[in-house]
């Protein structure tokens, strides 16, 4: 999503949270099995063998460009093909293959409409998170929405995170930011944000959720606070 051509300005938020930024794949959307998929045709599509099974969980975690490097990284020529291909590879086949995570639609209106917050994207996702937005019509339950792309590189770099603060002109200490994986976790860190973990990554964090319907009623605590 274009960044807007004024600065947001969040208003009407209880305590101190203005801003709620949500990681994508393994937080809004189940798509393991799309970004696997999607790198195996680029593979298939470069000539080159598919990825390994221990390549599960980073094909979910990683940016493309951070998953090439780290199985390719040694063979440069390859690795310049493999990258082309990806570019040239279509990633809407494999939109069929996500599903959002349950209460996502509800969530997002409930903390935007009712709560008050301003609602950003932040994903390692470069070309497709804009189109996904749409198909999935989230669209309109986003004020604003950043991938790994030009300068803005990808998690674990607090980049995305301090772009938002920039965009909506609030502190790094009035965002929070949810996220699945280490890497957003370290992202926050790094930036100086509020982190929630989901899923995964939940285990590892004082402040967490099993599912997304949780997260507007610890939001609000945090916000007491």
């Amino acid at each position: 999503m274009p960044p807007n051509s004024e600065t947001i300005h969040p208003s009407g938020v209880p305590g101190s949270i203005k801003l709620v930024v949500f990681d994508c794949d393994g937080v809004m959307f189940h798509s393991e099995k799309a970004n696997l998929a999607f790198y195996q045709e680029v593979l298939r599509r470069a000539g080159v063998p598919p990825l390994p099974d221990d390549a599960r969980t980073a094909a979910h975690a990683m940016a493309s460009v951070q998953l090439f490097e780290r199985y390719f990284g040694e063979q440069p020529e390859l690795l310049a093909r493999i990258k082309t291909t990806a570019g040239k590879t279509p990633y809407t086949p494999f939109f069929e293959l996500m599903t959002p995570r349950a209460g996502l639609f509800e969530v997002l209106g409930e903390l935007r409409q009712t709560a008050g917050y301003a609602i950003a994207m932040a994903t390692n996702r470069s070309a497709t998170f804009e189109e996904l937005l749409e198909r999935f019509e989230l669209a309109h339950l986003f004020d604003y929405a950043v991938g790994a792309r030009g300068a803005i590189r990808p998690k674990p770099h607090p980049d995305m995170l301090i772009d938002c603060s920039e965009r909506f002109r609030v502190s790094p200490a009035e965002i929070v930011f949810v996220g699945d994986q280490p890497s957003d976790a370290e992202c926050a860190r790094r930036a100086g944000t509020r982190f929630v973990g989901i899923g995964a990554v939940a285990e590892q964090c004082e402040t967490a959720v099993q599912r997304l319907c949780e997260l507007p009623a610890l939001l609000a605590g945090l916000s007491s606070d």
